[in-house]
Protein backbone atom coordinates (compact mmCIF):
# COMPACT_ATOMS: atom_id res chain seq x y z
CA UNK A 1 0.00 0.00 0.00
CA UNK A 2 1.09 3.75 -0.74
CA UNK A 3 2.77 5.25 2.21
CA UNK A 4 0.53 8.00 3.12
CA UNK A 5 2.33 11.64 4.60
CA UNK A 6 1.81 12.95 7.18
CA UNK A 7 1.42 16.28 5.62
CA UNK A 8 -1.86 14.71 3.23
CA UNK A 9 -3.44 13.36 6.29
CA UNK A 10 -3.60 17.36 7.79
CA UNK A 11 -4.59 18.51 4.30
CA UNK A 12 -7.45 15.89 3.35
CA UNK A 13 -8.85 15.59 7.02
CA UNK A 14 -9.46 19.54 7.45
CA UNK A 15 -11.13 19.04 4.13
CA UNK A 16 -13.38 16.05 4.62
CA UNK A 17 -14.36 18.35 8.38
CA UNK A 18 -15.46 20.99 6.26
CA UNK A 19 -17.87 18.62 4.26
CA UNK A 20 -18.87 16.72 6.70
CA UNK A 21 -20.12 19.90 8.70
CA UNK A 22 -22.21 20.98 5.48
CA UNK A 23 -23.32 16.92 4.86
CA UNK A 24 -24.85 16.37 8.36
CA UNK A 25 -26.74 19.87 8.72
CA UNK A 26 -30.09 20.25 9.22
CA UNK A 27 -30.51 22.09 5.66
CA UNK A 28 -28.82 18.58 3.74
CA UNK A 29 -31.15 16.78 5.70
CA UNK A 30 -34.25 19.40 4.69
CA UNK A 31 -33.31 19.15 0.89
CA UNK A 32 -32.89 15.02 1.08
CA UNK A 33 -36.25 14.99 2.66
CA UNK A 34 -38.17 17.22 -0.25
CA UNK A 35 -35.90 14.96 -2.97
CA UNK A 36 -37.63 11.89 -1.33
CA UNK A 37 -40.75 13.56 -1.64
CA UNK A 38 -40.34 14.38 -4.85
CA UNK A 39 -39.65 10.52 -6.10
CA UNK A 40 -42.35 9.85 -4.30
CA UNK A 41 -44.51 11.47 -6.80
CA UNK A 42 -44.98 14.61 -4.47
CA UNK A 43 -45.59 17.92 -5.65
CA UNK A 44 -42.63 20.27 -3.88
CA UNK A 45 -40.41 22.73 -4.54
CA UNK A 46 -37.92 21.13 -7.28
CA UNK A 47 -34.25 20.25 -7.12
CA UNK A 48 -32.05 21.85 -8.87
CA UNK A 49 -28.69 20.64 -9.72
CA UNK A 50 -25.45 20.75 -11.97
CA UNK A 51 -22.92 17.89 -12.82
CA UNK A 52 -20.87 16.55 -15.11
CA UNK A 53 -18.85 20.14 -15.08
CA UNK A 54 -15.50 20.89 -16.70
CA UNK A 55 -13.65 21.50 -13.88
CA UNK A 56 -10.68 21.80 -15.45
CA UNK A 57 -12.25 25.56 -16.62
CA UNK A 58 -13.93 26.20 -13.07
CA UNK A 59 -10.51 26.71 -10.94
CA UNK A 60 -11.46 30.73 -9.24
CA UNK A 61 -8.63 32.04 -6.71
CA UNK A 62 -6.53 28.42 -6.82
CA UNK A 63 -9.31 27.14 -4.47
CA UNK A 64 -9.36 23.87 -6.58
CA UNK A 65 -5.25 23.45 -6.66
CA UNK A 66 -4.25 20.03 -4.89
CA UNK A 67 -1.16 20.33 -2.70
CA UNK A 68 -1.03 16.82 -1.57
CA UNK A 69 2.03 14.92 -2.51
CA UNK A 70 0.74 11.20 -2.58
CA UNK A 71 -0.91 11.07 -5.85
CA UNK A 72 -4.05 8.63 -4.27
CA UNK A 73 -4.19 11.20 -1.57
CA UNK A 74 -4.26 14.24 -4.78
CA UNK A 75 -7.07 12.50 -6.24
CA UNK A 76 -9.22 12.46 -2.61
CA UNK A 77 -8.18 15.77 -1.91
CA UNK A 78 -9.34 17.15 -5.74
CA UNK A 79 -12.61 15.42 -4.88
CA UNK A 80 -13.43 17.65 -1.25
CA UNK A 81 -12.05 20.78 -3.39
CA UNK A 82 -14.77 20.32 -5.93
CA UNK A 83 -17.59 19.99 -3.62
CA UNK A 84 -16.67 22.90 -1.29
CA UNK A 85 -16.22 24.78 -4.06
CA UNK A 86 -20.40 23.30 -5.42
CA UNK A 87 -21.82 24.26 -1.45
CA UNK A 88 -19.35 27.76 -1.82
CA UNK A 89 -20.27 28.93 -5.33
CA UNK A 90 -23.61 27.03 -6.77
CA UNK A 91 -27.04 28.25 -5.01
CA UNK A 92 -29.03 25.26 -6.00
CA UNK A 93 -28.91 21.27 -4.39
CA UNK A 94 -26.61 18.74 -3.78
CA UNK A 95 -26.16 15.30 -3.85
CA UNK A 96 -23.79 14.44 -0.65
CA UNK A 97 -23.49 11.18 1.43
CA UNK A 98 -21.83 11.59 4.85
CA UNK A 99 -19.23 8.50 4.65
CA UNK A 100 -16.80 8.23 2.26
CA UNK A 101 -17.62 4.26 -0.15
CA UNK A 102 -15.44 2.04 -1.24
CA UNK A 103 -17.09 0.09 -3.94
CA UNK A 104 -16.64 -4.07 -3.88
CA UNK A 105 -13.93 -4.61 -6.68
CA UNK A 106 -14.30 -7.21 -9.13
CA UNK A 107 -13.30 -7.61 -12.94
CA UNK A 108 -14.67 -9.17 -16.43
CA UNK A 109 -13.17 -10.41 -19.43
CA UNK A 110 -15.43 -8.83 -21.46
CA UNK A 111 -17.60 -10.05 -24.07
CA UNK A 112 -14.98 -10.59 -26.87
CA UNK A 113 -16.30 -7.27 -28.83
CA UNK A 114 -14.23 -4.40 -28.96
CA UNK A 115 -14.30 -1.09 -31.20
CA UNK A 116 -12.34 0.31 -33.48
CA UNK A 117 -12.73 4.42 -33.30
CA UNK A 118 -11.11 7.97 -34.05
CA UNK A 119 -10.84 10.46 -31.40
CA UNK A 120 -10.92 14.25 -32.41
CA UNK A 121 -9.85 16.81 -29.19
CA UNK A 122 -10.08 20.45 -28.96
CA UNK A 123 -7.87 20.10 -25.99
CA UNK A 124 -6.23 17.96 -23.56
CA UNK A 125 -8.16 18.43 -20.67
CA UNK A 126 -11.74 17.63 -21.85
CA UNK A 127 -12.82 14.28 -21.17
CA UNK A 128 -15.89 15.26 -24.01
CA UNK A 129 -14.27 14.46 -27.10
CA UNK A 130 -15.48 13.36 -30.58
CA UNK A 131 -15.76 9.83 -31.54
CA UNK A 132 -15.98 8.20 -35.06
CA UNK A 133 -16.54 4.58 -34.74
CA UNK A 134 -16.29 2.23 -37.63
CA UNK A 135 -18.52 -0.93 -37.79
CA UNK A 136 -16.22 -3.72 -36.45
CA UNK A 137 -19.66 -5.87 -36.83
CA UNK A 138 -20.44 -5.13 -40.49
CA UNK A 139 -20.17 -8.90 -41.18
CA UNK A 140 -22.77 -11.55 -39.12
CA UNK A 141 -19.15 -13.44 -38.66
CA UNK A 142 -17.92 -11.35 -36.53
CA UNK A 143 -19.99 -11.81 -33.56
CA UNK A 144 -18.27 -15.49 -33.54
CA UNK A 145 -16.17 -13.21 -31.37
CA UNK A 146 -18.73 -13.15 -28.61
CA UNK A 147 -18.53 -15.12 -25.45
CA UNK A 148 -20.80 -14.64 -22.20
CA UNK A 149 -18.54 -12.53 -19.66
CA UNK A 150 -16.52 -13.89 -16.66
CA UNK A 151 -16.53 -11.77 -13.49
CA UNK A 152 -13.53 -12.26 -10.78
CA UNK A 153 -14.04 -10.76 -7.11
CA UNK A 154 -10.58 -9.29 -5.27
CA UNK A 155 -11.44 -9.11 -1.80
CA UNK A 156 -7.27 -8.42 -1.67
CA UNK A 157 -8.02 -4.69 -3.41
CA UNK A 158 -11.16 -4.38 -1.23
CA UNK A 159 -8.98 -4.80 1.92
CA UNK A 160 -6.23 -2.38 0.48
CA UNK A 161 -8.71 0.35 -0.47
CA UNK A 162 -10.26 -0.02 3.13
CA UNK A 163 -6.96 0.17 4.74
CA UNK A 164 -5.95 3.18 2.70
CA UNK A 165 -8.66 5.33 3.20
CA UNK A 166 -9.41 4.52 6.68
CA UNK A 167 -6.20 5.76 7.39
CA UNK A 168 -6.12 8.97 5.50
CA UNK A 169 -9.29 10.01 6.87
CA UNK A 170 -8.79 8.79 10.15
CA UNK A 171 -11.75 9.63 12.22
CA UNK A 172 -12.93 13.07 10.28
CA UNK A 173 -15.55 10.57 8.39
CA UNK A 174 -16.91 7.47 8.28
CA UNK A 175 -15.38 4.44 5.31
CA UNK A 176 -17.65 2.07 4.19
CA UNK A 177 -17.52 -0.73 1.70
CA UNK A 178 -20.47 -0.84 -0.52
CA UNK A 179 -22.06 -2.20 -3.32
CA UNK A 180 -24.03 -0.94 -6.23
CA UNK A 181 -26.18 1.39 -5.66
CA UNK A 182 -28.12 1.56 -9.24
CA UNK A 183 -27.22 -0.38 -12.57
CA UNK A 184 -26.89 1.92 -15.65
CA UNK A 185 -27.04 -0.08 -18.52
CA UNK A 186 -27.15 1.83 -22.18
CA UNK A 187 -27.30 -0.89 -24.27
CA UNK A 188 -27.66 1.38 -27.80
CA UNK A 189 -24.45 3.60 -26.85
CA UNK A 190 -22.71 0.51 -26.37
CA UNK A 191 -23.51 -1.02 -30.00
CA UNK A 192 -22.95 2.15 -31.22
CA UNK A 193 -19.62 1.40 -30.49
CA UNK A 194 -19.08 -0.74 -32.36
CA UNK A 195 -20.87 0.00 -35.32
CA UNK A 196 -21.58 4.12 -35.56
CA UNK A 197 -25.05 5.14 -35.98
CA UNK A 198 -25.91 4.92 -39.26
CA UNK A 199 -25.48 1.46 -40.25
CA UNK A 200 -27.66 0.49 -37.27
CA UNK A 201 -30.57 3.24 -38.49
CA UNK A 202 -30.21 1.17 -41.72
CA UNK A 203 -30.10 -2.62 -40.18
CA UNK A 204 -33.32 -1.50 -38.69
CA UNK A 205 -35.04 -1.46 -42.26
CA UNK A 206 -32.41 -3.93 -44.17
CA UNK A 207 -31.50 -6.09 -41.60
CA UNK A 208 -33.71 -6.57 -38.53
CA UNK A 209 -32.57 -9.80 -37.34
CA UNK A 210 -29.08 -9.02 -37.36
CA UNK A 211 -29.85 -6.42 -34.96
CA UNK A 212 -31.82 -8.36 -32.74
CA UNK A 213 -28.64 -10.85 -32.78
CA UNK A 214 -26.90 -8.03 -31.21
CA UNK A 215 -29.36 -6.75 -29.23
CA UNK A 216 -29.64 -10.60 -27.99
CA UNK A 217 -25.75 -11.12 -27.00
CA UNK A 218 -25.46 -7.49 -25.09
CA UNK A 219 -28.69 -7.89 -23.61
CA UNK A 220 -27.01 -11.80 -22.39
CA UNK A 221 -23.77 -10.24 -21.43
CA UNK A 222 -25.31 -7.89 -19.12
CA UNK A 223 -27.91 -10.20 -17.47
CA UNK A 224 -24.65 -12.13 -17.03
CA UNK A 225 -23.34 -9.22 -15.07
CA UNK A 226 -26.30 -8.66 -12.83
CA UNK A 227 -26.66 -12.12 -12.10
CA UNK A 228 -23.09 -12.07 -10.51
CA UNK A 229 -23.40 -9.17 -8.66
CA UNK A 230 -26.81 -10.08 -7.18
CA UNK A 231 -25.21 -13.86 -6.53
CA UNK A 232 -21.64 -11.93 -5.03
CA UNK A 233 -22.49 -8.79 -3.29
CA UNK A 234 -24.76 -6.88 -1.43
CA UNK A 235 -26.27 -4.00 -2.85
CA UNK A 236 -26.31 -0.32 -1.29
CA UNK A 237 -29.28 1.23 -0.50
CA UNK A 238 -28.71 4.38 0.21
CA UNK A 239 -26.87 6.16 -2.28
CA UNK A 240 -28.09 9.46 -3.29
CA UNK A 241 -27.09 9.42 -6.80
CA UNK A 242 -28.87 8.03 -10.03
CA UNK A 243 -26.74 9.55 -12.88
CA UNK A 244 -26.78 12.82 -11.80
CA UNK A 245 -30.33 12.96 -10.19
CA UNK A 246 -31.70 11.92 -6.60
CA UNK A 247 -32.03 8.28 -5.84
CA UNK A 248 -33.91 9.18 -2.88
CA UNK A 249 -36.66 7.34 -2.56
CA UNK A 250 -39.32 5.63 -0.32
CA UNK A 251 -40.69 1.75 -0.98
CA UNK A 252 -36.63 0.34 -1.77
CA UNK A 253 -36.31 -3.31 -0.69
CA UNK A 254 -33.90 -4.19 1.98
CA UNK A 255 -30.37 -4.77 0.59
CA UNK A 256 -30.82 -9.08 1.23
CA UNK A 257 -33.46 -8.58 -1.49
CA UNK A 258 -31.00 -7.89 -3.78
CA UNK A 259 -31.09 -5.54 -7.26
CA UNK A 260 -34.76 -5.38 -5.77
CA UNK A 261 -33.36 -2.48 -3.52
CA UNK A 262 -32.08 -0.40 -6.46
CA UNK A 263 -33.10 1.50 -9.06
CA UNK A 264 -32.49 0.65 -13.09
CA UNK A 265 -31.49 3.25 -15.72
CA UNK A 266 -31.56 2.90 -18.78
CA UNK A 267 -31.98 4.91 -22.23
CA UNK A 268 -31.73 4.38 -26.02
CA UNK A 269 -30.37 8.18 -26.68
CA UNK A 270 -29.32 7.05 -30.84
CA UNK A 271 -33.42 6.66 -30.71
CA UNK A 272 -33.70 10.20 -30.98
CA UNK A 273 -35.29 9.99 -34.33
CA UNK A 274 -36.86 6.27 -34.63
CA UNK A 275 -40.45 5.36 -34.75
CA UNK A 276 -42.10 4.88 -31.49
CA UNK A 277 -43.08 1.15 -33.12
CA UNK A 278 -38.96 0.46 -33.95
CA UNK A 279 -38.47 2.16 -30.33
CA UNK A 280 -40.32 -0.57 -28.88
CA UNK A 281 -39.54 -3.78 -31.09
CA UNK A 282 -35.29 -2.24 -30.75
CA UNK A 283 -34.95 -1.53 -27.06
CA UNK A 284 -38.11 -1.71 -25.09
CA UNK A 285 -38.69 -5.24 -25.52
CA UNK A 286 -35.30 -6.21 -24.19
CA UNK A 287 -34.98 -3.48 -21.09
CA UNK A 288 -38.29 -3.44 -19.44
CA UNK A 289 -38.41 -6.96 -19.14
CA UNK A 290 -34.63 -6.27 -17.16
CA UNK A 291 -36.53 -3.74 -15.42
CA UNK A 292 -38.28 -5.92 -13.27
CA UNK A 293 -35.34 -7.28 -11.49
CA UNK A 294 -35.26 -3.96 -9.79
CA UNK A 295 -37.67 -1.70 -7.42
CA UNK A 296 -37.62 1.63 -10.22
CA UNK A 297 -36.91 2.58 -13.17
CA UNK A 298 -35.48 5.67 -14.89
CA UNK A 299 -35.45 5.99 -18.63
CA UNK A 300 -34.26 8.39 -20.74
CA UNK A 301 -31.26 10.90 -21.44
CA UNK A 302 -30.45 13.58 -24.32
CA UNK A 303 -32.93 11.86 -26.06
CA UNK A 304 -36.30 13.68 -26.77
CA UNK A 305 -39.28 11.65 -25.69
CA UNK A 306 -42.34 13.47 -26.38
CA UNK A 307 -43.67 11.06 -28.81
CA UNK A 308 -42.40 7.71 -26.89
CA UNK A 309 -43.83 8.28 -23.45
CA UNK A 310 -47.44 5.99 -24.33
CA UNK A 311 -44.82 3.07 -24.83
CA UNK A 312 -43.07 3.64 -22.11
CA UNK A 313 -45.87 3.66 -20.17
CA UNK A 314 -46.91 0.66 -21.57
CA UNK A 315 -43.76 -1.41 -20.75
CA UNK A 316 -42.22 -0.43 -17.76
CA UNK A 317 -44.14 -1.70 -14.29
CA UNK A 318 -42.26 0.01 -12.59
CA UNK A 319 -41.20 3.69 -14.28
CA UNK A 320 -41.06 6.14 -11.72
CA UNK A 321 -38.39 9.05 -13.32
CA UNK A 322 -38.66 10.28 -17.38
CA UNK A 323 -35.66 12.72 -19.14
CA UNK A 324 -37.14 15.32 -20.65
CA UNK A 325 -34.41 17.13 -22.69
CA UNK A 326 -33.53 20.30 -24.44
CA UNK A 327 -35.23 18.81 -27.56
CA UNK A 328 -38.40 17.78 -26.07
CA UNK A 329 -41.81 19.08 -25.98
CA UNK A 330 -41.68 20.56 -22.03
CA UNK A 331 -45.89 20.80 -22.46
CA UNK A 332 -46.44 17.57 -23.88
CA UNK A 333 -43.83 15.94 -21.73
CA UNK A 334 -45.82 17.76 -18.65
CA UNK A 335 -49.60 16.84 -20.04
CA UNK A 336 -48.38 12.85 -20.17
CA UNK A 337 -46.23 13.18 -16.81
CA UNK A 338 -48.77 14.57 -14.92
CA UNK A 339 -48.44 13.25 -11.21
CA UNK A 340 -47.50 9.41 -12.27
CA UNK A 341 -43.73 9.64 -13.04
CA UNK A 342 -41.06 12.03 -12.10
CA UNK A 343 -40.57 15.04 -14.94
CA UNK A 344 -36.28 15.34 -14.76
CA UNK A 345 -35.63 18.22 -16.90
CA UNK A 346 -32.56 18.42 -18.72
CA UNK A 347 -32.00 22.56 -19.31
CA UNK A 348 -29.66 22.88 -22.70
CA UNK A 349 -26.11 23.19 -21.56
CA UNK A 350 -25.46 25.67 -24.37
CA UNK A 351 -27.02 28.19 -22.51
CA UNK A 352 -23.88 28.40 -20.48
CA UNK A 353 -21.02 27.59 -23.05
CA UNK A 354 -20.13 30.67 -23.83
CA UNK A 355 -21.40 33.32 -21.80
CA UNK A 356 -24.74 32.65 -19.75
CA UNK A 357 -27.88 35.32 -19.94
CA UNK A 358 -30.10 35.47 -16.93
CA UNK A 359 -33.35 36.33 -19.46
CA UNK A 360 -32.33 33.18 -21.42
CA UNK A 361 -32.58 31.12 -18.54
CA UNK A 362 -34.94 32.68 -16.76
CA UNK A 363 -37.41 31.73 -19.96
CA UNK A 364 -36.65 28.49 -20.08
CA UNK A 365 -36.91 27.52 -16.65
CA UNK A 366 -40.01 29.35 -16.31
CA UNK A 367 -41.71 27.89 -19.40
CA UNK A 368 -41.20 23.84 -17.51
CA UNK A 369 -42.00 25.72 -14.46
CA UNK A 370 -45.21 26.32 -16.05
CA UNK A 371 -46.06 23.60 -17.72
CA UNK A 372 -45.12 21.51 -14.13
CA UNK A 373 -47.48 23.65 -12.42
CA UNK A 374 -50.15 22.91 -14.98
CA UNK A 375 -50.16 19.32 -15.15
CA UNK A 376 -49.25 18.17 -11.48
CA UNK A 377 -46.41 17.30 -12.13
CA UNK A 378 -43.50 16.34 -9.26
CA UNK A 379 -40.13 17.65 -10.87
CA UNK A 380 -36.34 18.36 -10.60
CA UNK A 381 -33.76 20.39 -13.26
CA UNK A 382 -30.66 19.07 -13.47
CA UNK A 383 -27.99 20.88 -15.84
CA UNK A 384 -25.77 18.61 -17.35
CA UNK A 385 -23.55 17.37 -20.08
CA UNK A 386 -21.64 20.76 -19.86
CA UNK A 387 -18.71 20.32 -22.01
CA UNK A 388 -17.13 24.22 -21.59
CA UNK A 389 -17.85 27.14 -20.10
CA UNK A 390 -15.55 28.76 -21.92
CA UNK A 391 -13.37 29.11 -18.90
CA UNK A 392 -16.12 31.34 -17.28
CA UNK A 393 -16.66 29.74 -13.85
CA UNK A 394 -19.33 32.75 -12.99
CA UNK A 395 -21.75 31.29 -16.22
CA UNK A 396 -22.81 28.03 -13.36
CA UNK A 397 -22.83 30.74 -10.67
CA UNK A 398 -25.29 32.63 -12.95
CA UNK A 399 -26.72 29.66 -14.05
CA UNK A 400 -27.52 28.34 -10.80
CA UNK A 401 -28.30 31.66 -9.21
CA UNK A 402 -31.07 32.15 -12.07
CA UNK A 403 -32.40 28.94 -11.70
CA UNK A 404 -33.27 29.05 -8.33
CA UNK A 405 -34.93 32.28 -8.01
CA UNK A 406 -37.42 30.81 -10.36
CA UNK A 407 -38.83 28.57 -8.55
CA UNK A 408 -38.22 30.79 -5.39
CA UNK A 409 -41.15 32.94 -7.23
CA UNK A 410 -42.90 30.21 -8.28
CA UNK A 411 -42.73 27.54 -5.46
CA UNK A 412 -41.47 29.61 -2.26
CA UNK A 413 -38.27 28.76 -0.88
CA UNK A 414 -37.48 26.24 0.76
Amino acid sequence: MEAIKEHDKLIIRELAKRYMEYVTSEKQQKMIRRMRDINDLKVRRPAVLMDEIPWYQMNMDGELDCVCEGDRARGVEGWFRVNLFRIKHFRCDNLFEPVWKVRISYTSTGNGLSGNEKIVRTDDYNNIVAHEYHDVLEDESALEKFHLPEFTLHPERDEENMSFYTELLGDSMPVRLCGHDYIYFPPWDQISTLRGVEPILFDMYDRPEYLHRIMEKIVAAETAELDFIEANMPVDNTGSNLHCTPAYISGLGSPDQGLKATWFRTMAQMFSTVSPDMHEEFDLSYTAPMSERFAYTYYGCCEPLDNKIPILKKNFKNLRKLGVSPWADVNSCAEQIGGDYVYSRKPNPANVAVKTDPDIIRAEIEDTVKACIRYGCPAEFVLKDISTVSNRPENLIVWAETASSVIDEYYGED
